[in-house]
């Protein structure tokens, strides 16, 4: 077990944005820091230390915006002496349907500026995912368009549980490791 995760929800800063498909990482960060008080950090993030089975955890959310967030991220790790294998991030997916989690380590960014970001900052994509995904839109509208808007009224029924499980997904990979955690999310 590492002595010390940094696990970063991507998003967008701003009330604007807030509960918008993009910001679902954040989301899932809050859900993981409840109890606890979130700080401003020197690497332009809010912080919050948990702890997980033992060990100890820093989530945190970017006080920029997403296609800028691998310098937060790497300042963050570096301040922490956390390399990349120790860093789990979670994100958006289109190309996973509503309330469906995956869980991965490297690969590609598929198009999401937050994770081009952070594997540039990182030099390579060897870093945790969890990958919660929130659908293509349907007809004709523009994905960038669609990851900005609040989820729909049948979405909003079941998203505390979707956040709920998103943050069991962390910690069950902190836990047990990918292996287990990708045969217990990966369905």
């Amino acid at each position: 077990m590492a002595d010390r995760w940094v696990v970063f929800g991507l998003g967008n800063p701003g009330d604007q944005y807030a509960k918008t498909r993009h910001n679902i990482g954040q989301m899932v960060i809050d859900y993981m820091a409840s109890g606890s008080k979130f700080s401003a950090h020197k690497s332009r993030t809010e912080i919050a230390d948990i702890r997980v089975n033992g060990a100890g955890v820093t989530v945190a959310k970017s006080k920029l915006y997403m296609n800028e967030s691998g310098g937060p991220a790497k300042a963050l790790a570096d301040f922490y002496k956390v390399s990349a294998a120790n860093l789990i991030v979670i994100h958006d997916e289109l190309d996973i349907a509503f309330n469906t989690i995956r869980i991965k380590k490297g690969g590609g960014d598929n198009g999401h500026n937050g994770l081009k970001d952070i594997t540039k900052h990182f030099g390579g994509p060897d870093y945790f995912r969890i990958r919660m995904g929130i659908g293509r839109p349907a007809g004709p509208q523009d994905p960038a368009d669609y990851v900005l808007k609040p989820f729909s009224s049948t979405e909003k029924k079941e998203l505390d549980d979707f956040v709920a499980r998103g943050a069991l997904a962390v910690e069950r990979l902190i836990e047990k490791g990918l292996e287990i955690a990708q045969q217990d999310f990966n369905q």
